[in-house]
């Protein structure tokens, strides 16, 4: 059908909820197209938009749908797999508490055990909630760090980490299936706990994972001593991360912050937040303010779902300076390892995992204490993945997983990036400084000046739309058909191709690439910069990423502008 169709089926549709109907008459035919020309996109991180009615937005229709595609899965690989259940968390957003409810009602209608948390919780704790009740999967309500329009459906393994490709294909032809979204069986939910159908989350996962928690915690002693007096501000950024990440600094010696009082309670207006994103400053306002006026050293927030997390640290003139997530990442990697190797607890077979479009930087740090790095797609299940091999073939220990966009995991009870684990961390990261009459930035310069200045930078075109999609593969299409043979006159010594599973080099040569494929493009120069152009797995946008480095600060800004300039101009 046309999204003209689709709009009036879904405007005559009598099971239709009120709420929706009465959105379908306020919106223009430029909205009505956008919501009606084809499905929410599911991918394997699961699906995310804006909320509101259609086949392309985020509501009690699509979630439905969703969630019964994954119990035709659970159903099609029989019934020791369908009674292992499924673990259900969401976070502060508008309808993220009734969608995950939704959830559990159709997994109730196909009888299969449910486990939902009592109230919102961070991301990562559902991550844990999956190992925890060996469920063999884990839906998680939350649009991340999108403004408040958005909600979205993360969908889990039974490892924790993000459905693998496999499955997630397999459930999205189940999802296709379901012709009648309005049709979709819905249990009673009182009936399914009076059954224990449905089990309800709370302390008892809190408290265990919180358990885990302490062997993020290196060094307590340190803690104990230097970090009594360091004064931070914390700020969960109107979302899920106060109640445990709290808990989890005081349980790691730390007492001495405060929480930014108007962003220290879940709210899904995120009041002053457009984009409740610790990557941006303007989502440091508050806690800059707050930081002024308390004097504090460090300023820690986490975003609304509580999986990633971003700093500013003060500065001789009082203000404040942001690290970018490559910083912060390689800040805490190297303070791991020396850590370890001090207390002699770093072992021999040590690796750290990153995402290909994240900083060398930590690379540099990982081969000088004779640590190898692993390099995996984008997505944090391609961490776990790595995790989940380290377990079974013991051929390596894993000490630390990051990507570029504020994503850290540090010990591995949890299987998705974890703003709780970093915000212990880098508290204790933060202390260790301190003992040295350092900030974290003075220990990125002293980094920087020990193995290079490495810059990145991340672009980000958005392209909204019915015609988004086509735009983004042309562009995609455009590269790789007039494949650009150097940037800023610095020559292409390598292209690496995701999608076609092939490194060809300058002189023809073709090698075959050991990753999964993805629709990924990465060019390596003379200089060992790289830049790297993918499309976002969850939201219409192109991704330029670009890494470089150089002997002096001055020497690493001015090539990133030079790269950034000759890749806008392609």
């Amino acid at each position: 059908m046309s999204w003209k169709e689709t709009y009036q089926a879904w405007a005559d549709e009598p099971r239709l909820a009120a709420d929706l109907k009465q959105e379908l008459t306020t919106m223009t035919d430029e909205e009505k197209e956008d919501a009606f020309y084809g499905p929410l996109s599911f991918g394997t991180a699961g699906m995310r938009g804006l909320m509101g009615p259609g086949t392309n937005r985020m509501n009690v229709y699509t979630v439905r749908q969703a969630t019964a595609g994954l119990a035709a899965l659970m159903e099609s690989l029989g019934d020791e797999i369908k009674q292992r259940g499924v673990a259900i968390g969401y976070d502060s957003r508008h309808h993220s508490a009734e969608f995950a409810h939704d959830c559990a009602r159709v997994l109730g209608a196909h009888q299969i055990p449910v486990f939902i948390y009592d109230n919102v919780r961070p991301t990562p704790e559902l991550s844990f909630a999956v190992r925890y009740n060996h469920a063999y999967a884990g839906i998680m309500i939350t649009a991340s760090h999108n403004p408040k329009e958005y909600n979205g459906y993360k969908i889990y393994g039974e490892d924790g980490g993000q459905l693998p490709p496999k499955e997630s294909d397999q459930m999205t032809a189940f999802i296709r299936q379901i012709d009648d979204v309005f049709g979709i069986e819905l249990a009673d939910e009182q009936a399914m706990l009076n059954s224990g159908l449905e089990q309800v989350m709370g302390e008892d996962v809190d408290f265990a994972y919180l358990q885990e928690a302490k062997a993020v915690t290196i060094n307590r002693e340190l803690a104990a001593e230097y970090g009594r007096d360091m004064k931070f501000v914390f700020t969960p950024l109107c979302g899920v991360g106060r109640m445990l990440g709290e808990r989890a600094l005081r349980q790691a010696g730390f007492f001495n912050f405060v929480i930014e009082p108007l962003e220290a309670q879940p709210n899904g207006d995120f009041p002053g937040l457009k984009n409740p994103n610790p990557e941006f400053a303007e989502a440091f306002t508050r806690s800059i303010a707050l930081g002024k006026q308390v004097d504090a050293d460090v300023l820690i927030a986490t975003d609304p779902d509580a999986d990633r997390m971003g700093c500013a640290v003060r500065q001789p003139n009082g203000e404040y300076q942001l690290l970018t997530g490559n910083q912060i990442a390689s800040l805490m990697l190297h303070y791991i390892l020396e850590a370890h190797k001090q207390a002699g607890t770093l072992p021999a077979n040590a690796a750290a995992v990153k995402s290909i479009v994240s900083t060398d930087f930590a690379t540099k740090i990982a081969a000088s204490y004779g640590v190898e790095m692993i390099n995996v797609l984008t997505g944090f299940k391609w961490i776990a993945d790595q995790i989940h091999q380290y377990e079974t073939k013991h051929n390596h220990t894993f000490m630390f997983g990051f990507e570029e966009s504020y994503g850290y995991l540090v010990q591995p009870f949890v299987r998705d990036k974890d703003a709780i684990q970093a915000l212990t961390l880098l508290a204790e990261v933060a202390a260790y400084y301190r003992s040295r009459n350092m900030t974290l930035y003075d220990g990125v310069q002293e980094l920087f000046k020990t193995y290079g200045y490495f810059k990145e930078k991340t672009i980000a075109n958005v392209y909204a739309g019915v015609d988004g999609p086509a735009k983004i593969k042309a562009l995609m299409k455009k590269f790789r058909e007039e494949s650009p043979t150097d940037f800023a006159g610095h020559q292409v010594v390598a292209l690496e191709d995701f999608a076609q599973g092939t490194k060809t080099l300058a002189d023809g040569t073709v090698e075959a690439l050991t990753m999964p494929t993805s629709n990924v493009l990465r060019y390596v120069l003379d200089d060992e910069t790289w830049i790297a152009i993918r499309p976002s797995g969850t939201e219409p946008k192109l991704k330029y990423y670009i890494g470089t480095s150089a002997p002096t600060e001055a020497a690493a800004t001015a090539k990133l502008a030079e790269f950034e300039a000759a890749l806008a101009e392609f």
